[in-house]
């Protein structure tokens, strides 16, 4: 299975070929990439530099192209589609068919990825993306369970990516109306659940309270860690008690189910993480290279040690495993 990583900066890329990843997935520094955040993402020339980097090193790099296309602007999008392709990228990730249209009909050799934005989750779906544009991968969203995957695979020929550690999302990708409903930002266009911007943390009678667009998110004793504010991961009062109704924060580590996931059929495992900085990209990409290493070796995975580089520092595996099933 391919090791995908993340890179939010050149440094990040560089980060990432040297501790070990097979691909990296990374995107433009303007409104046609879901991270498109202040102070991280590629230049056109940077692009050009980092894939010329990754390509001495023999490691590919897939471009995300992965907004969706605002009407009337779709010029912006198929630019950036012509650029990554003048740039030499292995791969494009996408999510609009619009976009999909335009990379298959003007770069027929192009290799095209279908984003976990798209939302592509059953054989069907899978199946209009490779029959309607000759997409060879699909990016699964992080809600299917193992035997879910492994269904999908007896039932197409495409290739399966799935996301292995990082942020976790109970919905399927980009599909939250709640967060837009809190801060008028779309994760589809603007790629976050909770941009900095709608963010605030204030006192109030002994307690940290963090909001999001003036929405009350969670209350934290003093002494207790105050953790970002999502709606998915707040704490809520209800009938049947408060608590963390929707999901606990804490971070996918799907470390434990990579022979699992190689028995479903998956060929590549991503990491997320675009914002983060080299440090965690060096540490993530080192411990699932080891974990690879030793499955293929038909060893025990070793102890990836990565507690620290986890939202509260808990991890779960997230759907792989439909406990509550």
């Amino acid at each position: 299975m391919e090791l995908i990583c993340p890179a939010g900066t050149r440094a990040s890329l560089e980060a990432a070929v040297e501790a070990g990843a097979d691909a990296i997935y990374c995107g433009f520094c303007d409104e046609t990439n879901a991270r498109n955040f202040p102070g991280l993402n590629f230049t056109r020339e940077d692009m050009r530099a980092g894939i010329a980097f990754a390509h001495r090193h023999g490691v590919k790099v897939m471009v995300a192209i992965n907004t969706f296309a605002r009407a009337g602007a779709l010029a912006l999008w198929e630019s950036a589609i012509d650029d990554a392709v003048e740039a030499g990228a292995d791969a494009l990730i996408l999510a609009d068919v619009a976009t999909l249209d335009y990379a298959a009909r003007r770069h027929p050799q192009q290799r095209l990825h279908v984003s976990v934005q798209a939302g592509a989750a059953n054989p069907d779906a899978i199946r209009f993306y490779v029959e309607s544009f000759g997409a060879q991968r699909v990016v699964l969203p992080r809600v299917l369970s193992v035997p879910e995957i492994a269904a999908i695979m007896r039932e197409t020929t495409c290739e399966t990516e799935v996301f292995v550690f990082g942020g976790l999302c109970v919905m399927e990708e980009g599909r939250c109306s709640l967060s837009s409903y809190a801060t008028g930002k779309s994760p589809n266009m603007q790629g976050v659940c909770s941009p900095a911007s709608h963010v605030a943390y204030k006192e109030q009678r002994g307690e940290v309270v963090s909001t999001l667009g003036g929405f009350t998110i969670n209350r934290f004793a003093k002494d207790e860690p105050a953790g970002y504010p999502t709606l998915c991961k707040g704490r809520f009062s209800t009938p049947q008690g408060s608590g963390y109704i929707f999901e606990d924060p804490v971070s996918l580590d799907a470390a434990t189910m990579l022979p699992a996931l190689r028995a479903a059929g998956v060929t590549a495992l991503k990491i997320e993480g675009r914002q983060r900085g080299r440090a965690y990209i060096a540490q993530v990409v080192r411990a699932f290279r080891r974990s690879l290493a030793a499955l293929d070796a038909g060893m025990p995975a070793p102890a990836a040690g990565l507690a620290a580089m986890s939202e509260g520092q808990a991890s779960t595996v997230g759907a792989y495993r439909k406990t509550w099933r």
